[in-house]
């Protein structure tokens, strides 16, 4: 059974909600860290920067770790906001 366009906006909704509670978690995160807080990077893409910058290792590993199931899971977040791929389409 298809699934209705009041389902299906609600799971994008509850989607986009989980997606700002990770950015304000990254804001929060920034500010223990005493580092300058982007509002559009979540905890994810951060700490693969953090890895590339050679900061620390430790977030991504264990970001990865929890989401097992998403191979490479901080890499993806950072090349999607590199790329701009969170933005609706027309805006990419």
């Amino acid at each position: 059974m298809p699934l209705s366009s009041t389902t299906l906006m609600l799971r994008h909704n509850c989607h986009q909600l989980a997606i700002a509670l990770d950015q304000l978690g990254n804001v929060l995160v920034s500010c223990a860290f005493g580092e300058k807080a982007w509002p559009d990077e979540t905890l994810s893409a951060h700490a693969w920067r953090w890895h590339l910058d050679g900061v620390r290792d430790w977030p991504y590993r264990l970001i990865d770790a929890l989401l097992f199931w998403q191979q490479e899971h901080c890499r993806s977040a950072y090349e999607s906001e590199v790329g701009g791929l969170q933005l609706p389409e027309q805006e990419r």
